[in-house]
């Protein structure tokens, strides 16, 4: 750092992250070590509404050294002369960035990895997300040094707040020069938590300083640099000659789920269907100039689809370990505390038929039917299971060993059906043209959730396959996987589908059916009757 300039630090938090307390810490240390300091803070609305900077300037020379001279601060961040910005969240990161503040030849960046939504990204009914990636390319190419992990994730492991993992990133960063235990001395004068606000110090602290390493020891771990090839435990060398590369993370991830939510034979019917596409984008694109994009994507939408929510994954994944770590930590159990756990359930008809055979769950589901135009309520069987029981972790583990049925089931029959549509559209369409083929293996986006979300979701996937993805109606290919797109596209932005309605129709197909819905006939008791007279 320059001696006859202050170092400058720009703090990014959000609301109720401790941004000031950080600020305070900071200037704290900094007049205790000897040195000159003086922070401002700039309250803005930002994307998530409540983010706020805090800026920071130290006098790299001890006041003791300056002979009774006085530094002159000043009280705003400029663009491009920032030597270090820490940020509790990447998307505020990324803005701060965007703004100009950092510069690739001076400024240091730490950012935790960690997103809060935009209320943007929360509004709309498929994945609203921001993509990270550009996220931390933009960091990585303005920043001179960079150092990015979960913050939130760390501060909650070691049960303090996220204020506490920033400064300890800021000391291991060693941008200021105090001695670490000047951090630790201000934390122990804090108050309360002060143990867990020096575990996450500590944390925090190691990671910075530690972070190359660390990165190095993993891509050992993750990379054969003999094979060039990822090295993941379940999954055979065999597979890793058969996919290329750019597959393999979601392929490992994709066999993975099969085993764990059916058997082998499942996992191997996923690997079977993926080479189908493998081999049509293969045909299509020889020379890999598309890195084999459909490949990979069908890779990720079709174990989540091959994967679909049943009441005996429900049960599995409510009665395992990891689950009852998971609410331990939340509630910070203790060694002397009592942690009572309890599940409300209401399976409906269609879930209990969804086990049964074609046959007896079709029964059932035109009983149901029945019952609700009649004016009733789907039958459904409230439940109230407490986890943390013997009988009730018992009875979750029991209906989680009925895996072997679900094959059995009218549900699953129904599920590999669509899938096996599906999925010849993608094969059929990649052989034909590879634009065309992508557009419909992300499709597969549009199944999501459960209950009607899944059963619109579904609909709309067949729908589509059925009038865009056939017929004479485009004079090519191009124009028929544009249309495609522009029909998943607004079935993701329109719950309701009237956007996707309007777009079929802009491309000459048909609007989805309207489905028949039964009216519900209320009695009016004797009261509402006066009332209404």
């Amino acid at each position: 750092m320059n001696q006859q300039k202050p170092i400058t630090l720009l703090i990014c938090a959000l609301g109720g992250e401790g941004g000031g307390v950080l600020t305070e810490w900071l200037v704290d240390i900094a007049r205790a070590s000897g040195y000159a300091a003086q922070s401002t803070s700039i309250p803005g609305v930002a994307q998530r509404t409540g983010a706020t900077t805090y800026y920071l300037e130290v006098f790299p020379v001890p006041l003791a050294e300056l002979k009774g001279k006085r530094p002159v601060f000043s009280l705003n961040p400029v663009p491009g002369a920032i030597d270090a910005m820490v940020s509790s969240e990447l998307l505020e990161t990324a803005r701060q960035v965007a703004s100009g503040m950092s510069w690739p030849l001076r400024t240091l960046v730490i950012s935790s990895s960690s997103r809060t939504f935009t209320t943007a990204e929360r509004m709309e009914p498929g994945d609203g997300r921001t993509d990270n990636a550009p996220l931390l390319e933009a960091i990585r190419n303005q920043s001179r040094e960079h150092h990015v992990f979960d913050m939130d994730e760390m501060a909650k492991e070691c049960g303090t707040v996220v204020s506490a993992v920033m400064l300890g990133a800021i000391a291991g960063s060693g941008v200021f020069p105090f001695a670490r235990t000047a951090y630790e001395t201000v934390i122990e004068h804090g108050g309360k938590g002060v143990q867990a606000s020096l575990r996450g110090f500590a944390a925090a602290f190691d990671r910075v300083g530690t972070q190359q390493a660390q990165t190095r020891l993993v891509e050992n771990l993750l990379l054969n640099k003999e094979q060039g090839v990822p090295v993941r435990r379940g999954l055979g060398a065999d597979l890793a000659l058969i996919f290329p590369v750019q597959v393999y993370d979601m392929l490992v991830l994709g066999h993975a789920r099969m085993l764990e939510y059916q058997d082998q034979a499942y996992a191997d019917l996923y690997v079977q269907r993926l080479r189908q596409v493998l081999q049509a984008e293969q045909q299509s694109d020889p020379a890999a100039a598309q890195g084999y994009t459909t490949t990979r994507e069908m890779a990720r939408w079709l174990a989540l689809w091959m994967a679909f929510d049943d009441i005996v994954r429900v049960a599995d994944l409510k009665s395992s370990a990891s689950r009852w770590q998971r609410v331990a930590d939340e509630v910070k159990l203790g060694s002397d505390d009592l942690l009572q756990v309890y599940d409300h359930f209401k399976p409906g008809a269609p879930e209990f038929a969804a086990l049964l055979p074609t046959p007896l769950a079709a029964r059932i589901t035109r009983w149901d039917r029945a019952r609700v135009a009649s004016g009733k309520s789907p039958w459904a069987l409230p439940l109230k299971v407490g986890t943390h029981s013997v009988f009730g972790m018992l009875s979750l583990r029991l209906l989680a060993s009925l895996k072997w049925l679900r094959r059995r089931g009218s549900r699953f029959a129904t599920e590999q059906a669509l899938i096996t549509k599906w999925l010849a559209g993608v094969v059929a369409g990649t052989e034909a043209h590879w634009q065309l083929g992508h557009e419909i293996a992300l499709c597969g986006r549009l199944i999501k959730g459960y209950g009607s979300t899944n059963e619109r979701g579904k609909d709309n996937l067949m729908h589509v396959l059925d009038q865009l993805a056939t017929g004479n109606s485009f004079a090519s290919n191009a124009l028929r996987a544009d249309a495609i797109a522009a029909a998943r596209t607004a079935a993701l932005a329109d719950e309701a589908g009237k956007a996707l309605d309007a777009t079929l129709l802009a491309h000459g197909a048909a609007a989805r059916p309207v489905k028949a819905q039964p009216i519900r006939w209320v009695k009016r008791t004797p009261d509402q009757a006066r009332r209404s007279a």
